[in-house]
């Protein structure tokens, strides 16, 4: 296996490093000091700049506007951009709106790609996406009570949904949710719930608040909201993709995101990485002695750097087998990445965390500020516990069926 990268995409690499130290880091003090709103702002007025250099949404093709890279090159430059809160962002690839992009481009009718799609892709509008419901564990999707029920023909068709979500992401500012609702109850679980696209003035629905994540609100995209449908009523054209597919499209939606959010948290352990030892380095602990001079301070740098080495080619490797033979192919190695890879973001957030002390828990630097919205890592996309199990009985399965045990 050839392990380089080309030199094209090295240098595009480059490029993309370099913009985000030069244009988003000095722009990070805003979202750390609470002023999400105009952290946003400033993002989006990069996107100028981005565009300009033909840098403008990496994953989408190059039909829709985008680089039309392939989800290992993505990977790489979702890393780059992932040392940033803003970096994918600016750039046209953040989540969820990148999720539903890729659900709208395989399952989207032509009326729904002029009306969501395109705008979405050319980064006129923010989309979320509501699944998460509060009163169920998000690790047994099949139990959702959103309900959408079909309206008769002769009073228009359509859908009225009724439920409750949260942390849909980023759907304060929003223009639209795709909305996971039951629209067959009586069908075996997995052909229960549909998807569908619901605009954010539609009558009946409601933005209860944003979630305090470890006790930030936040605002706009640095959000995540809680929802209520009552009697939310939507056109036929609302639907996305066949009724009772919701669920097999989830899954489609779930493996390359996966693969984006992981090469993100290793952007984050970089950025991390790169602190604690500027910090280890720098930070004088006696006359003529550093910390970098303590043991115990060198082995937490070199466990991390092993930490996410081994997590990052784990990861390029699921992606380079999704490319190449899909995402069921790989279903055992987006399993193991998204728990290798959200440990290892823990621990090295913990130790560079330690290695500053009071700093580390301040918001003079991103350290605490990506502690508290990546603790979440563990949680969403089904906590790891719920990976490691259905990991444990795909690798047992054959020792099984040769005992003849089910």
């Amino acid at each position: 296996m050839d392990f380089a990268i080309p030199d094209a995409t090295e240098e595009l690499l480059a490029q993309v490093r370099e913009f985000v130290e030069r244009e988003l880091h000095p722009l990070e003090p805003l979202l750390l000091a609470g002023r999400c709103a105009d952290a946003e702002a400033a993002a989006m007025e990069r996107r100028e700049e981005v565009r300009r250099l033909g840098l403008w949404a990496p994953a989408l093709p190059r039909e829709l506007g985008g680089m039309g890279l392939g989800l290992v090159e993505f990977g790489l430059v979702s890393e780059a951009l992932g040392g940033s809160p803003l970096g994918h962002l600016a750039f046209g690839c953040q989540a969820p709106d990148a999720g539903n992009l890729e659900i709208l481009q395989g399952h989207g009718s032509p009326a729904q790609r002029e009306r969501w799609l395109e705008p979405l892709a050319a980064g006129a509008i923010r989309s979320c996406f509501a699944m998460t419901e509060p009163e169920h564990p998000g690790s047994n999707p099949v139990l959702l009570s959103t309900r959408a029920t079909p309206l008769p023909e002769s009073d228009g068709g359509g859908w009225t949904i009724d439920g409750h979500k949260w942390f849909a992401s980023s759907a304060d500012g929003a223009a639209f949710a795709v909305v996971m609702a039951v629209t067959d109850p009586d069908a075996p679980p997995h052909r229960r719930a549909s998807m569908l696209l619901v605009p954010v003035d539609a009558a009946g629905f409601e933005i209860v608040r944003n979630l305090p994540v470890m006790g930030e609100s936040g605002a706009g995209y640095f959000s995540h909201a809680e929802i209520r449908f009552t009697g939310c009523r939507v056109g036929p054209e609302a639907l996305l993709g066949p009724r009772g597919e919701g669920f097999v499209i989830a899954q489609e939606r779930l493996g390359p995101g996966r693969i984006h959010h992981c090469m993100r948290w290793l952007g984050i352990c970089a950025r991390a990485l790169d602190l604690m030892c500027r910090r280890a380095a720098a930070r004088e602990i006696a006359p003529g002695e550093a910390l970098a001079d303590k043991d115990l301070v060198r082995a937490w740098i070199a466990e991390s750097a092993a930490e996410v080495r081994a997590a990052r080619l784990l990861t390029l490797h699921t992606a380079w087998t999704i490319e190449r033979r899909g995402w069921r192919a790989a279903r055992a190695e987006i399993s193991m990445i998204k728990f290798t890879v959200a440990a290892a973001l823990g621990r090295v957030l913990d130790r560079a965390l330690q290695v500053h002390g009071g700093l580390g828990v301040l918001d003079d630097t991103p350290l605490a500020w990506f502690w508290r919205h990546e603790r979440a890592a563990r949680i969403y996309d089904g906590p790891d516990e719920v990976h490691k199990l259905a990991l444990a009985r795909r690798l047992l399965r054959p020792y099984r069926e040769d005992r003849g045990v089910g």
